[in-house]
């Protein structure tokens, strides 16, 4: 299966007309994993033609107000529409607390249940290594959180599809093991034997690549991010500014378009999508991107709506 990018808004702290504040859409076998829900977020989804009711999780970078003001309206209308699953909200610290403060200023029915959990700092973080906290997985996927510098707290997020054991078919042609139930067997790493020979997994299995999602919104560069993206397949980063405002992008604790060509190379990441693009460069988003190219050649920036598959 593929995994599906859908970006509902690419815009920075001020929205223009034809950019929504941000809010990115992952889609993966089941799962819909919302990064961020800026302002208009559902009205996105409507005009996407998406239903916000599919969404499984939420994860939050930041809690400033181009990334979450949107939550309100999503929450209320998942109540009105009947959502009945567990609505699982991640985000750095402070999230549960934040959370907690807007349900009860948006005091609306529902029935469903919202966990939320803390994740990417330090006291969060038993398997915290270079990669960051692992703070979601199962058999298909996992998610990782690192903490940025942002001024607040702050996050950057990963999404690993787990690269599957499978069957070699040429192999397993000239091996002469027949195609059945042992085959279950192989394909979790397990030796059989068939009429007396012993079969090994190893010789018929090869593993797939995991295939990775980076998402780094909002914060100024730090020594932290190339390790934590590093062979992504996808980067997905702000390029809030470019280079001519590199002191104020600093200052304000953001990325300039040259910088995240720097980062997508050094990381070795295979493709690079910029987005949180300042409404300033509206009519000059070739000289934003001409900047990052000047480091990193597979780069594209983000449009409102546009949807990207990785493989």
């Amino acid at each position: 299966m593929t995994i599906k990018i859908t970006f509902l808004g690419t815009s920075d702290q001020i929205p223009s007309a034809k950019r929504n504040h941000s809010a990115i859409l992952l889609n993966y076998n089941g799962e819909n994993i919302l990064v961020d829900c800026g302002e208009g977020t559902q009205r996105q989804f409507r005009r996407a033609r998406l239903n916000p009711c599919k969404i499984t999780r939420i994860l939050i970078t930041h809690w400033h107000g181009d990334h979450v003001l949107g939550l309100p309206g999503i929450l209320q209308t998942l109540a009105l529409a009947g959502y009945n699953k567990t609505l699982y909200i991640y985000g750095p610290k402070k999230t549960k607390r934040f959370v907690e403060e807007m349900l009860k200023l948006f005091n609306f029915q529902r029935e469903y249940k919202i966990e939320v959990e803390e994740v990417g700092a330090a006291r969060h973080t038993p398997k915290r290594g270079i990669l960051g906290q692992r703070f979601f997985e199962n058999k298909d996927f996992y998610l990782e959180a690192e903490e940025m510098n942002h001024g607040i707290p702050c996050n950057a997020y990963n999404f690993v599809k787990k690269g599957q054991i499978r069957i070699d078919k040429l192999k397993l042609k000239k091996s002469g093991l027949p195609e059945g139930p042992l085959l279950s067997q192989i394909k979790q790493g397990k030796d059989v034997v068939y009429n007396g020979k012993k079969y090994k997994a190893k010789d018929l299995t090869f593993k797939e690549e995991d295939i990775k999602v980076s998402f780094v919104l909002d914060t100024k560069e730090n020594k932290k991010i190339i390790p934590f993206v590093k062979k992504a397949n996808l980067l997905i980063s702000e390029a809030s500014f470019g280079r001519e405002l590199e002191k104020h992008a600093k200052e304000h604790y953001h990325l300039i378009s040259e910088q995240i060509g720097k980062i997508a190379k050094k990381a070795d990441v295979k493709k690079l999508i910029a987005t949180h693009l300042s409404q300033r460069y509206e009519n000059k988003f070739k000289e934003i991107l001409a900047e990052i190219k000047k480091n990193f050649k597979e780069v594209s920036l983000a449009k409102d709506l546009e949807s990207v598959e990785v493989k």
